[in-house]
């Protein structure tokens, strides 16, 4: 039995990461998940790392934040960005995956680790010692108004939707076209609804119409603007989703030899492509209005579906002036991880439990905390995260509208400067990474 301990509290994707992190540095951890004995809104399984909305990690792309981000965890080692790319499935220059498989990668790396032990039970008080709470969003309430109450500050939310996922084999093949944006139509990884002008118009407004589950007018604080549902961006005006998700721009439609008016893109859910989801749209409609409206998409007219989307209400604390810069509840041995502190997205999660795990660690072994540069994509958000003098805070994704500008000068396109900015990232962690090796060994990397 080790003499470090560590508690770490969900089995999302944080949680997970942080487990297999701590577990790797001869920390025994004590992985705690609720599901199935409770449910949360948003769960459909009781898989450990499950997907709850899309199965996509975002761009893969060196010169974008999401792909930095990618990069740097690979660096350091994360143990579910490499199940990520096991469980891949086509997504031109993303990563998409097929949820069913990643989880079962990632509860295969849980249970090859000896020093994990996972209880399924629901966790209703803060533990005692060394503890992640990497409850996600969506944690119990009574653990929840628990952490609150320790934590102090204001308790904030905002609402999140997810996307339908409908059957591949009642899908229109006649109709839908395979194309990436701006490809030739071969090798594609998107299927394509095209609509004409009237189609489109005749959606929209049925879209804006249909009833909704939670019966509000949201105003778009409450909303987090990578998940706001299709319907709220349609509200803003005729063509705004025409000029989001449903814009046509690189797609030519096969039938007419041109560009649609508008196009639904479906992405596909598994490597045999039995399921797609409908790229963008997250939505708060009924069930029945969503197949009601959803069938209007052309090719789309008996879609059957596995999956309805849905909507619900997640918490996060206002970090940067109720926690550490390490995410730290002060005075106690507690820290967060994953949405809950406000960094949102699924590789975001990921990033957080690592470095949750690196800094539990370095506790335990009475070693310097992780302080990861602030030219990289993760080191740059935690920054932001942490900085008492961030106001009105937000979940927010990785951007390169955080991290320092360069500071030669020179005038570049935004392509070349964020191609630089990734190079510098890298550079610099690089650099960090060789100068731990106390965090980092061999056999963590």
């Amino acid at each position: 039995m080790s003499a470090m301990q560590a508690t770490v509290v969900g089995g999302g994707l944080a949680g997970c990461e942080c487990a297999c992190q701590l577990a790797d540095r001869g920390v025994d951890v004590t992985l705690y998940e609720m599901r199935p004995l409770a449910k949360s809104p948003a769960h459909h399984t009781d898989h450990l790392a499950e997907l709850v909305c899309s199965n996509s990690f975002k761009s893969t792309r060196y010169d974008s934040a999401a792909g930095l981000l990618k990069d740097e965890l690979l660096a350091m080692g994360s143990q579910l960005i490499r199940c990520a790319k096991q469980a891949a499935v086509p997504a031109g220059g993303a990563l998409a995956v097929d949820r069913d498989v990643f989880s079962r990668l990632v509860e295969r790396s849980i249970a090859e680790r000896p020093r994990i032990t996972v209880v399924r039970e629901e966790v209703r008080e803060l533990p005692v010692g060394h503890t992640v709470i990497a409850a996600g969003p969506l944690c119990s309430k009574t653990l929840c108004d628990a952490l609150l109450a320790r934590v102090g500050g204001d308790a904030l939310s905002f609402f999140d939707a997810a996307a339908p996922i409908v059957d591949a084999s009642t899908l229109d093949m006649d109709v839908l076209f395979a194309q990436s944006r701006y490809d030739d139509g071969t090798g594609a990884d998107y299927l394509n609804a095209p609509l004409n002008k009237e189609e489109y118009e005749a959606f929209i407004e049925a879209l804006v119409g249909a009833d909704r589950v939670i019966l509000k007018d949201f105003e778009r604080r409450e909303l987090f603007s990578a998940c706001q549902p299709a319907e709220e961006v349609a509200r803003t005006g005729k063509d705004a989703i025409r000029f989001g998700a449903m814009k046509p721009v690189g797609l030519t439609d096969p039938r007419t030899g041109r560009r649609p008016w508008a196009a639904v893109q479906l992405r596909a859910e598994n490597a045999e492509r039995t399921a797609y989801n409908l790229v963008g749209f997250q939505t708060n409609l009924t069930f029945a209005e969503q197949k009601r409206v959803f069938r209007m998409i052309p090719g789309l007219e008996n879609a059957e579906f596995f999956r309805y989307g849905v909507m619900h209400r997640n918490t996060f604390v206002d970090s940067p002036h109720v926690l550490d810069g390490t995410f730290r509840i002060p005075d106690t041995h507690i820290r967060l991880a994953g949405q809950i502190t406000g960094t949102e997205g699924y590789t975001e999660a990921i990033a957080s439990g690592l470095l949750a795990a690196l800094n539990t660690y370095a506790d335990l072994a009475g070693i310097a905390h992780a302080t990861l540069p602030v030219t990289g994509a993760f080191g740059s958000l935690v920054a932001y995260a942490t900085d008492p003098n961030t106001q009105g805070y937000q979940p927010m994704h990785v951007n390169f509208g955080l991290v320092p500008p360069l500071d030669d000068g020179k005038r570049r396109s935004k392509r070349d400067r964020y191609g630089l900015y990734a190079a510098r990232a890298m550079d610099d962690l690089s650099r960090y990474i060789e100068s731990r090796p106390d965090l980092f060994s061999a056999e963590t990397r």
